[in-house]
């Protein structure tokens, strides 16, 4: 009798839970979840693939429009590559700077990230093509020197493609990248200080083809006056990796130093007319190079958002 009453009691509780739109098991409960997810959408964000003709490569472009009106001579537009990974912590800040603008005066940035078809957060064969310089050297058989054709892609068609959707200012534009992406910012600084405002090097890879990017050129200069540069590095970067390497290996390390070149990169362009006061170089304490770009970020983004307005003397670095 027990035993028939609980098997009524069960079953009535299953008829219950089922009325009231509650799973009756664990297993339900699970699927119901499962059921509930959905893929993350990133706020006024959005993406489009496109095949440049400038390179012939396909490339995964991503957009972050403020909420806020545009001022008169239009958003200011942060360039950022490698951007699977970097535009949703890039776009984050903009948002940051929005919601504080009341505070700081800052006019928050339209983001634009350059990335690339796929879930990878870093497309090692494809960054390594477009973002090293030297063209086919002699030689060369490094899967890279796609630079040059790579930025004619960015101010030829990307740029106006933006434009032709969103109200930009052409005066207020800046370009982030690191590693071999910071490298692409050096090169873009050295050959076109005139395509961006605001150069943000986050551990450039200076040492790439033996110093190609620096080796017997100086920096041209813009029409416009010198632009606004920052170069950062992790201070760790140089420390010889822990652990029992092959000495080949650790050899190749030490050839790729970073923080000598990227100091080196800064005093340079410090040196130069109108530098002081408009190149600001920081090695991060604590950092290494794989998140060093993080913070590098951060302050790149505060320092591109503190550019002043046309006729505004320069500020003094911290």
């Amino acid at each position: 009798m027990r035993r028939i009453r609980r098997l009524v009691m069960g079953v009535s509780a299953g008829v219950l839970l089922g009325a009231a739109g509650l799973p009756a098991t664990a297993a339900d409960a699970v699927a119901d979840r499962e059921a509930e997810w959905s893929g993350v959408v990133l706020p006024a964000a959005r993406q489009t693939d496109i095949k440049a003709r400038q390179t012939g490569h396909a490339y995964r472009i991503f957009v972050s429009v403020p909420a806020s009106p545009p001022p008169p001579a239009g958003h200011p537009v942060l360039y950022v590559l490698d951007a699977n990974a970097a535009f949703p912590v890039a776009a984050f800040l903009a948002r940051s700077a929005a919601a504080r603008r009341e505070v700081t005066g800052h006019v928050p940035p339209l983001v634009v990230g350059i990335g690339y078809p796929g879930d990878a957060d870093f497309d090692t064969a494809a960054r390594r093509r477009d973002y090293t310089p030297g063209g086919a050297a002699a030689g060369a058989d490094d899967g890279g020197g796609g630079a040059d054709l790579f930025l004619d892609f960015i101010e030829g068609e990307l740029k106006p493609l933006i434009e032709a959707r969103h109200p930009v200012d052409r005066t207020r534009q800046a370009l982030f990248g690191h590693s071999f992406g910071g490298l692409l910012v050096a090169h873009a600084l050295l050959t076109r200080p005139d395509s961006f405002s605001t150069f943000i090097a986050s551990s450039p890879s200076i040492w790439w083809r033996e110093h190609w990017v620096v080796k017997g050129q100086s920096a041209r200069q813009a029409r416009g006056g010198p632009p606004r540069v920052q170069i950062s590095v992790g201070a760790l970067e140089d420390d010889p990796p822990k652990g029992n390497y092959p000495p080949d290996l650790l050899a190749l390390i030490k050839s790729r130093s970073m923080i000598p070149e990227a100091r080196a990169l800064a005093r340079q362009l410090q040196a130069q007319p109108g530098g002081q006061g408009r190149v600001v170089y920081h090695e991060l304490a604590g950092e290494d190079h794989g998140p060093v770009w993080l913070p590098a970020m951060s302050r790149g983004v505060q320092f591109f958002l503190e550019q002043p307005w046309p006729g505004t003397p320069p500020s003094t670095p911290d």
